[in-house]
Parts: structure tokens; sequence; C-alpha cells
């Protein structure tokens, strides 16, 4: 798995440093959602058992670089 510059930055903060690499992987290979963005990046989402939260990770266009990863508050499950 590769990282892009910005995600190893914003790893740094407390809220993303619990955010293990197995849930990254996780997600990356059985999201319960994806989206493409129009710039080509990727959405997925998991679900965080342990945490009881849906992890977004953003990959890049090539599909194995992250570049974010964050637990997002907004999404409920469902397709937005």
């Amino acid at each position: 798995m590769k990282f892009t510059q910005y995600f190893l930055k914003t790893r740094e903060k407390a809220d993303r440093r619990r955010i293990r690499i197995e849930w990254i992987q996780d997600t990356i290979k059985n999201p319960i959602h994806t989206v493409v963005q129009s710039d080509g990046r990727i959405r997925k989402w998991k679900k965080i058992e342990e945490e009881d939260k849906f992890l977004r990770v953003v990959l890049l266009e090539d599909e194995e670089t992250v570049h974010n990863a964050f637990f997002d508050r907004d999404f409920k499950g469902e397709p937005q």
C-alpha cells in the first residue's frame, strides 16, 4: 500500500492516529459503498465495528495510493 504525503501528515492528528492500517486495507478490499469522484479519486466506506463508525478511505486514481482516511460522521451506511 502506498500513501500520499498529505495522508502521512494528517495521520499525525490525534483523531487520525487511532485508525489502524488493517482497517484501511479492509475498507479498500471490502467496502460497503464506493464512489468515483469527478477528479478520478475513489472514495470507499466500511463500518468499523470496534469504533461503531464508518471509515472513509480516499484513494488516488491508481486505486492503490491512500490519500485520506477518516471516520465519516455524515455517512449513515447507505448510498448518499
